[in-house]
């Protein structure tokens, strides 16, 4: 059995599916060991020309007991054991989920989607196998083992001892395989999460390959994972193969091994000079002799089952040992004991001296930014691309650690912070728009469990999209695709915009989320935040000066660093920086409007 402190407790969990199965194989196996028995009694008692017919049907009925018992008990245990391999297997999956929801970005970014997907599927699929017909292997190879080899040593000691040397021939082969197959086993999955993250990348990147007529570059690195994928695949399956094939050579030499000996004890009882082995005559019938082959070809069962319990254990551990190193990674974001809750959110932020880095970078993103925006201020973060814009907002939602002390909420620092509370009373809509393969309307819903379709409607009015989504021919009905594939750049910005306001949060972040919209756009989509989001805190974070000239106050970002923070006009006579972006801007409008 495979015994790891990640799956110990579902033997305790499952303990009840388990013993009911294993009882019901045993009565299976013990019923087996009987019929040879009851085959041999019926040749030797009826080798004459008088049948004795009761007592035939005497036997016969026992036989059909004994296949009854074994339909009975076979349906048991695949109900059991394989219900509760199933339930097991759907436990780890959901374990891993919530592992995988606990983990901070930066897992996310040092870890590729590929070889995630690959231990949710393929690896719990071996644990799954092992914890179902493993349990049946084992204990075929147990109990049936023990019960023929029993009866064996019942009917005769010398065709018995001739039949165990293959089966010890087969522990010691098992035992000398097992470490290599798992290391085989473990590079055999490595290579297919190579292969696995590869073609999700492909395929997430198909347009930008297509664009860039790349598809015979990307179909050749694919061809290379593949081969090497490939051999690895080969390599294993050639070490099970001959594991396997090893088995079976074995088990056939012993029938031929023991058919011929047992022929030879079988004339020498009959022609009235039994073979003396160490002093004792050996007798054999022929009735003994076909209950004999009949244990030999029960036992051929568990053999081989003893060989694939190697081979399916080995993958197993392999398996578990990747998805154990996946549960046991240390989760960086956690919620602190006894958090404060923040309940009655009235939107007031602030940074105290607060400066970030990302994980495994040196370079400080922000610098000692201390500012701090009222309850329901309208504020707008400007600056160059890399400025800290980004990182500021973010840091509000605690999706990295931050320096205690540095970023308070309504006066409690955010390191103390309940994470759920602190998450729910701040609305977001990222910079990436990425929504999901699901209908428009619970896309924009997807803040709350039951939707309120007056409020999604509204939702879409305030970004302005409402107009584009009752064209679309299934209305809020229709289905955006994977990352909102079926729609344009705009659509999905507003969409993710309706769905920030859907939530009605204290807090509202928009991330640069007016940029693939018209002008006409941008000034509804800005008018509704001063008019809908009136007494409630917004960030919007913005590449045109344009876009947050309208807010009570702007942040203006350079280099990480806080520049300034007022209003428009103030930083219009304070700030040189903010006074040339209007600049620039201003002058690109004019060159635009020149080339038309």
């Amino acid at each position: 059995m495979l015994f790891e402190k990640h799956i110990n407790k579902y033997y305790l969990k499952y303990w009840f599916f388990f013993a009911i199965g294993i009882i019901a194989l045993i009565a299976v196996d013990v019923a087996q060991t009987f019929i040879p028995r009851f085959l041999g009694k019926i040749v030797d008692d009826n080798n004459q020309l008088v049948v004795d017919l009761e007592e035939l049907g005497t036997i016969i009925g026992w036989i059909m007991l004994c296949a009854v018992i074994m339909f009975i008990g076979r349906c048991i245990w695949r109900l059991t054991i394989f219900r509760a391999s199933t339930n097991i297997a759907a436990h780890i999956r959901r374990e891993m989920f919530e592992k995988a929801e606990r983990l901070s970005a930066t897992y996310y970014h040092e870890t590729k989607v590929g070889n995630i997907m690959n231990w949710f599927t393929s690896d719990i699929e071996e644990i799954s196998d092992f914890f179902g017909w493993g349990t049946v292997m084992i204990i075929d190879a147990v109990f049936l083992s023990a019960s023929v080899l029993i009866s064996m040593f019942s009917l005769n000691l010398w065709m018995s001892l001739l039949a165990i040397i293959p089966i010890a021939l087969i522990v010691v082969w098992g035992a000398l395989v097992d470490k290599i197959m798992t290391e085989k086993w473990e590079l055999r999955q490595s290579e297919f999460d190579k292969l696995y993250d590869f073609s999700q990348e492909n395929f997430s990147g198909i347009r930008v390959i297509k664009s860039f007529v790349k598809q015979n570059k990307e179909i050749h690195t694919f061809a290379k994972i593949a081969r090497r994928n490939q051999e690895v695949n080969v390599n294993f399956v050639r070490l099970h193969v001959i594991f396997d094939v090893t088995i079976e050579i074995i088990l056939l030499l012993e029938m031929a091994f023991l058919l011929g000996f047992g022929g030879w004890f079988v004339y020498a009882s009959v022609t009235l000079n039994p073979i003396v082995i160490f002093g004792q005559e050996v007798h054999l019938t022929i009735g003994e002799l076909i209950e004999f082959v009949g244990y030999i070809d029960l036992i051929i069962w568990p053999m081989i089952a003893l060989g694939q319990i190697v081979s399916m254990r080995s993958r197993a551990k392999g398996s578990l040992r990747r998805i154990g190193a996946f549960l046991d990674t240390p989760e960086d974001i956690v919620n602190p004991v006894n958090g404060n809750r923040l309940e009655n959110c009235r939107g007031e932020i602030e940074f105290r001296d607060f400066s970030f880095a990302y994980p495994g970078y040196d370079a400080r993103k922000v610098k000692n930014v201390s500012l701090v925006i009222k309850p329901g201020e309208h504020v707008g973060v400007v600056g160059k691309i890399g400025s800290g814009k980004t990182t500021l907002s973010n840091s509000l939602l605690r999706l990295y650690n931050v320096e205690k002390g540095s970023i308070f909420i309504d006066g409690v620092d955010i390191m103390d912070c309940d994470i759920p509370s602190l998450r729910d009373a701040i609305a977001y809509a990222p910079q990436d728009n990425f929504l999901f393969s699901d209908k428009v309307e619970n896309n924009i819903a997807f803040a709350t469990e039951n939707v309120d379709h007056e409020k999604v409607v509204e939702a879409a009015k305030f970004a302005d999209v409402h107009d584009n989504i009752v064209g679309f021919t299934k209305g809020y009905e229709t289905v955006s695709g994977e990352r909102g594939v079926t729609l344009s750049g705009g659509q999905k910005q507003r969409i993710s915009i309706a769905r920030a306001f859907y939530k009605d949060a204290p807090i509202l972040i928009m991330d640069d989320c007016v940029s693939a919209v018209d002008v006409k756009t941008e000034e509804t989509i800005l008018h509704n935040i001063k008019e809908a989001r009136a007494g409630k805190t917004t960030l919007l974070v913005a590449s045109r000066v344009s876009s947050v000239r309208q807010m009570d106050r702007i942040i203006v970002m350079h280099s990480g660093n806080l520049v300034a923070f007022g209003s428009h006009d103030e930083l219009m006579q304070t700030c040189p920086l903010y006074q040339r972006m209007v600049y620039l801007q201003e002058l690109e409008k004019e060159v635009e409007g020149g080339a038309r």
